[in-house]
């Protein structure tokens, strides 16, 4: 048993406050940005993770958002790959 629910979309379990500088490979990569950085951190006044800042190791370009896409298995996988 895959502990999914049938229909659901996978996901992984993650611990937001050990996400910085773990590297994750786009499922689905655009303009060549497949290997990612999760290169800061934004947390509110009581130090729970919001946001992250992924940067993409190739164009170096950042994006940011919310930590919870990155428990998408369909769209982010852990590592690099």
């Amino acid at each position: 048993m895959s502990g999914t629910a049938p229909g659901s979309t996978p996901k992984h379990r993650l611990n937001p406050g050990k996400l910085l500088l773990s590297k994750w490979t786009a499922a689905q990569p655009q303009n060549r940005e497949k290997h990612f950085l999760v290169s800061q951190l934004f947390c509110d006044e009581q130090g729970q993770v919001l946001q992250v800042e992924l940067q993409a190791v190739l164009s170096r370009r950042c994006q940011r958002l919310d930590w919870r896409a990155l428990e998408d298995a369909m769209t982010w996988h852990l590592g690099w790959k």
